[in-house]
């Protein structure tokens, strides 16, 4: 059974910053292009920011210059360091892994920036 984990949420100020985690088991993070989604109350989950298996990068462009994407294979982990956060970073946040036919998602982590 594939699961993808999502930690590191929580409350924090606006400017503040936080690191979330997205761990697995079934899936091994190398063979896949993994993807950082949010989805605020109210509105459609859009993506944030892609890692691919090159380590290439790309990113929503409201968090550009402000989060950064980044996986370690060897500890099968996908991180986004999210800094200088503002209230309209304020959602869910959910990892999903995309590759070899399959997209597997996470049940996601609550990023809230109080102003």
């Amino acid at each position: 059974e594939v699961q993808l984990v999502e930690s590191g949420g929580g409350l924090v100020q606006a400017g503040g910053s936080l690191r979330l985690s997205c761990a697995s088991s079934g899936v091994t993070f190398e063979d896949y292009q993994i993807g950082w989604f949010r989805q605020a109350p109210g509105k459609e989950r859009e993506k944030v920011a892609y890692i691919n298996t090159d380590y290439s990068t790309d990113y929503q462009h409201s968090v550009k210059g402000r989060f950064t994407i980044s996986r370690d294979n060897y500890k099968n982990m996908v991180f986004l360091q999210m800094n200088s956060l503002k209230p309209e970073d304020t959602a869910v946040y959910y990892c999903k892994a995309n590759g070899r036919g399959h997209d597997y998602w996470g049940q996601g982590t609550q990023v809230t920036v109080s102003s």
